[in-house]
């Protein structure tokens, strides 16, 4: 079978919305031949990740959260904070990461993500 690739332009697109259609191209649910068990042959390029639509209110208010394991290890970061020093296409990758099944198959499906700024 050949490699099926999918371009997604995030320009004056809400990331959630972009997210949630590369999820989907991700999964294969588009495809006829959809099979659940099965990460598909494709690839996803996201471009103009650093245009997409983020309001001034969400930036400031958006928090992620990680734990360390250790007491007083739990950090929290803005969605502002966050594509200031990692970039956009982290933002959209933790967003897309949301949107895959949680098994096996979502860190093939993530493998073939690329996100460009």
């Amino acid at each position: 079978m050949n490699k099926m690739t999918y371009t997604i332009d995030a320009k004056d697109k809400a990331i959630g919305r972009v997210a949630a259609e590369a999820a989907k191209f991700l999964m294969g649910k588009n495809a006829t031949s959809f099979k659940r068990n099965v990460a598909p042959d494709v690839t996803v390029n996201i471009i103009n990740a650093s245009q997409a639509k983020v309001s001034e209110k969400k930036s400031e208010t958006k928090t992620y959260s990680r734990y360390s394991g250790y007491p007083g290890g739990l950090k929290k970061e803005t969605l502002g904070e966050i594509s200031a020093r990692r970039g956009f296409g982290e933002v959209l990758k933790h967003a897309i990461k949301g949107m895959l099944p949680k098994n096996k198959l979502r860190a093939k499906m993530l493998k073939n993500l690329f996100i460009t700024e």
